[in-house]
């Protein structure tokens, strides 16, 4: 399993755009029922930080998130919409405690 934290901050007039981006891919997800992932993002309180953990579980390394619709349209023009540019961490766990509804 491959866990990545993404952190950036945004434009502050486009938050809220940011913000839609974001449903659009949780509703792709819930409707296509993604196999494999565990998927959360978080507004940070200044408003304008988001983080995102993906954990996937393909042997293969593949990122499921990379072929959905509403993720490539989410991330396409990203760097417009940055104050901050996305910086990808791997998160290497060492102990969790129903994390990710385990």
């Amino acid at each position: 399993m491959k866990t990545v934290m993404v952190r950036y901050k945004v434009k502050a007039e486009r938050a809220g755009e940011n913000e839609s981006y974001i449903h659009k891919v949780f509703e792709q997800l819930k409707r296509d029922q993604t196999p494999g992932l565990r998927y959360a993002s978080f507004k940070l309180a200044d408003g304008v930080s988001f983080v995102h953990i993906a954990s996937r579980e393909a042997a293969d390394d593949s990122n499921p998130l990379g072929e959905l619709a509403a993720f490539k349209v989410f991330t396409a023009q990203i760097g417009e919409r940055c104050e901050e540019p996305p910086v990808a961490v791997d998160l290497n766990e060492v102990a969790s405690y129903h994390f990710f509804g385990e």
